[in-house]
């Protein structure tokens, strides 16, 4: 391709130039809302709170948020929806 033409995928120097990505860090306090806004369900409910498949989701997910916390609260939270699940399978 001769310098004169212009290359319909462009040369790659333009990619560089896009817009900066957003910064996706959760907010600690959004996630500390959320985590608890959970463990307060699974507290009151008085058997199964969901069914098998999304509990499996939410021992992995809600770990998994809390990561995003200091540790000993991350620590203190698992603990204790660990506890609220462990609870609730034997009601069931």
């Amino acid at each position: 391709m001769s310098d004169d033409q212009i290359s319909m995928f462009g040369d790659g120097a333009d990619r560089m130039a896009e817009a900066p990505q957003a910064d996706i860090t959760p907010d600690p306090d959004r996630v500390r809302q959320r985590l608890h806004g959970i463990l307060e369900t699974a507290r009151a409910a008085p058997v199964v709170l969901w069914p098998e498949k999304k509990q499996r989701v939410w021992t992995i997910v809600f770990p998994n948020m809390a990561k995003w916390l200091p540790d000993d609260e991350r620590d203190q939270l698992c603990f204790e929806f660990a506890r609220e699940i462990e609870r609730l399978r034997v009601a069931a």
